[in-house]
């Protein structure tokens, strides 16, 4: 599976908090040391590269006297406030001695659901990269409220790679890569050295951990992400921060970590904008039937298929589709609203009045 990235191809870095920060409370400039040495040395191989970074929050802790992240939103926003300075600045200081310029570039969800401002900040990643910079992109904790966060860097980062067409998604993190079960807990866990992003280890590890039987859920973050990568054909490997050339290694298809391989073929831009780039604001559960109309390929969504509506959402939103099971079939732009969708479904076309989810505005995820 494993392969180097093509010369040339951006790369998209993610780290962790937990990666970055000392064992008594904000950044630690020698894990920032390292990861700046990392990419630094990737740059100096012909990649461009984009470092996707948490620890705004870790950053402002300590500066403002608080031994403990708070448990209240104001709060998180306000160390948000106060340590993303210092984080932008450690990395920008260190960055500078080994010869490069950074850009920060703070984005919320909301951004990237309107179409055209997902279109600009694209155009303002890639300008970033031609002019030489290092982008250092992070959620704006600062005011982002629930109903706009993105709730993790590493989806974060796979919307990234989207975004500049990278050649691979290198999720930094402080275990190894991804075991078949917690390695802190089971002494005999096996790292899981290569998977497709189809295998069903990845929804057993999503499931573990949404039952808390694999950590605090950065597994399942994990999983997803490196699956929405998938869908632009980019690969994912989870690795440790802590590694030695873990960066350059990854990039040239080293051992090391676990390595996600992705989707033969890429998504076109606008697909992948209504898949990732898009919150979904209702479910549409459909029959067998349906299912198998659109996982055969280029299918509408018919409201003869249709069996529940679930949510309050008008022409245009987008929405899930679920099977019988509950499973995720595909995600799209709906043609008609939530009301309109309850009285026609079960429906024949032609008494519905057209598709729900025309196939152009649709995106098969099975």
């Amino acid at each position: 599976m494993r392969r180097p990235v093509a010369e040339g191809l951006p790369i998209v870095v993610k780290v962790g908090s937990s990666s970055i920060t000392a064992a008594h409370g904000g950044v630690d400039p020698e894990a920032i040391a390292h990861i700046v040495d990392e990419i630094a040395e990737v740059r100096r191989r012909g990649h461009p590269v984009v470092l996707v970074s948490s620890g705004a929050v870790a950053a402002g802790l300590p500066v403002l006297g608080l031994d403990r992240r708070p448990d209240d939103l104001p709060g998180l926003q306000a160390a948000a406030a106060v340590g993303q300075g210092r984080l932008v600045e450690r990395y920008a200081s260190r960055f500078a001695a080994a010869g490069f310029v950074v850009g920060q570039v703070l984005l919320t969800r909301d951004v990237l659901a309107r179409r055209q401002q997902y279109l600009h900040a694209r155009a303002t990643l890639e300008r970033l990269l031609a002019l030489g910079a290092v982008p250092i992109v992070n959620e704006n904790d600062t005011v982002a409220v629930d109903e706009l966060r993105f709730g993790d860097n590493d989806r974060l980062a796979a919307l990234v790679s989207h975004l500049v067409g990278a050649g691979i998604l290198v999720i930094l993190s402080d275990t190894a890569g991804l075991y078949t079960e917690d390695p802190r807990l089971v002494e005999d866990a096996e790292l899981l050295t290569a998977v497709a992003h189809t295998d069903e280890i990845l929804d057993e590890l999503r499931r573990r951990a949404g039952a808390g039987r694999y950590g605090s859920g950065g597994v399942a973050t994990k999983v997803a992400a490196a699956r929405m990568a998938a869908f632009s054909g980019i690969p994912t490997v989870v690795a440790s921060a802590d590694e030695a050339g873990v960066v350059a290694a990854a990039v040239a298809g080293e051992e090391i970590g676990t390595w996600v391989e992705p989707r033969p073929d890429r998504l076109p831009a606008r697909k992948l904008w209504i898949a990732f780039g898009q919150p979904a604001v209702g479910r549409l559960a459909v029959d067998d039937g349906a299912v198998r109309a659109l996982a055969g390929g280029g299918a509408s969504l018919l409201a003869v298929g249709v069996v529940d509506v679930e949510g309050d959402f008008e022409a245009g939103d987008a929405v899930e589709v679920l099977d019988g099971r509950g499973r995720l079939v595909a995600k799209g732009l709906v043609a008609m609203d939530a009301a309109t969708v309850r009285a026609v479904a079960g429906s024949h076309s032609t008494i519905a009045g057209g598709e729900v989810v025309h196939r152009d505005d649709l995106v098969v995820l099975v």
